[in-house]
């Protein structure tokens, strides 16, 4: 029976492109996949002349002579390709490898066509937490830190080979870092047992480093801290992680930022919050409270007179700088009116005496003991 076109079994129009021929061949390898149809007898046969055409159509050199003399480029010789258009003719285990690959290669680090699996790896990033001060939040410092990791092997120069030499590459795997076993219809893929998926083999390992490339060391790094961090802030410091394996990358250090809490601010982004504590005098006849800023300075704030626990006073731009620039923020004074303790008895007689003179001096007080008597005569009723 006379082959149908290569084009027509794939489903896609004659100058279609490479991409298009690649999603219509894993749409139809899917399909027609003997173990999805186990009631079509056809589909070992079918399967097999999809892969056939895809074989012939992904390769340029194959397709512009399928293009220009049909089947007959792969008949007589007078093509390159596999005799009787290649997986069409051969086994069907043959076939599925093809479609294995094509399907997974992806995911699997490459084609058997591939370059061989590099045997560097890169190294890990590291994490480093470092506690600072409000007060370094707001200056911004310069910290020396000290971080325990992996650095790439002065003896051997981080190739993991007594003197430096280079690895040779797997006998096993010849350098690809994985090894397949055929298994009726499937071709299984897994990682090579004698490199362990490097690609290549140390004979001579480094007696320094035991053939990583890498030791044990620690690190004294200087990190510039900027003005107006707070926790959670992370600061990366590119190649200063974990050495990579057998001279790979290094990794990075992120530093992640922890503001300790302050005897004096409370901190909400770029403001700051200070509760002060003020005499009743002082709350009842209004007067001044110095209190301290975070640039180490002092402010002078006036207390209105008949000031209450809870009142506010807002200071421009004695708060945060903000991270990178834009602006500074407030720092809010909160009064806290403060009830003697420990009076004398002189100091006591007198509280009663203002007391009894102060009746209607209290508005708070009496609008709620007003609310009060409301409550409770509506209760009555």
């Amino acid at each position: 029976m006379a082959k149908r076109d290569f084009y027509e079994v794939l489903g896609v129009a004659r100058g279609a492109s490479a991409e298009d021929l690649k999603k219509a061949y894993r749409t139809k390898a899917k399909e027609l996949h003997p173990d999805r149809n186990s009631d079509n007898p056809n589909a070992e046969a079918q399967f097999k002349e999809v892969n056939e055409a895809y074989d012939v159509l992904k390769d340029a050199d194959k397709k512009a002579a399928y293009d220009r003399f049909g089947h007959a480029a792969f008949e007589g010789g007078m093509g390159g390709g596999r005799p009787g258009g290649g997986a069409g003719q051969g086994d069907f285990a043959s076939a599925f490898s093809d479609v294995f690959e094509d399907l997974f290669g992806d995911f699997m680090g490459g084609g058997r066509g591939g370059a061989p699996r590099s045997r560097a790896q890169r190294g890990s990033d590291l994490r480093y937490n470092l506690r600072i001060s409000l007060e370094e939040a707001f200056k911004g410092v310069q910290k020396t830190i000290s971080v325990p990791a992996s650095v790439s092997c002065e003896v051997c120069r981080g190739t993991g080979a007594e003197g430096g030499s280079e690895p040779a590459t797997c006998p096993t795997c010849s350098g690809m870092g994985k090894v397949r076993a055929q298994q009726g219809f499937f071709t299984v893929e897994r990682t090579c047992p004698t490199c362990g998926g490097a690609g290549q083999i140390v004979k001579n390992p480094c007696k320094a480093c035991g053939g990583a490339g890498r030791t044990e060391k620690e690190r004294s790094l200087s990190v510039n801290i900027p003005a107006g961090v707070e926790t959670g802030t992370r600061i990366r410091l590119a190649g200063e992680g974990e050495a990579g394996l057998r001279g790979g990358p290094t990794g990075d250090l992120y530093i992640f930022i922890e503001v300790k809490d302050h005897p004096i601010f409370q901190r909400d982004g770029v403001h700051l919050f200070c509760r002060v504590p003020v005499s009743i005098g002082t709350a009842a006849l209004g007067g001044e409270v110095e209190v301290p800023t975070i640039d180490g300075g002092k402010s002078r704030v006036k207390v209105p007179a008949g000031s209450q626990t809870g009142k506010q006073m807002r200071l421009r731009a004695k708060g945060m700088p903000a991270l990178r620039g834009g602006g500074q923020g407030d720092m809010l004074i909160e009064l806290a009116v403060e009830t003697p303790v420990n009076l004398t008895s002189r100091q006591k007689d007198l509280m009663r005496e203002f007391e009894r003179l102060s009746e209607d001096n209290n508005p708070e007080g009496s609008s709620f003991f007003s609310k009060v008597r409301s409550f409770w005569d509506g209760m009555k009723g």
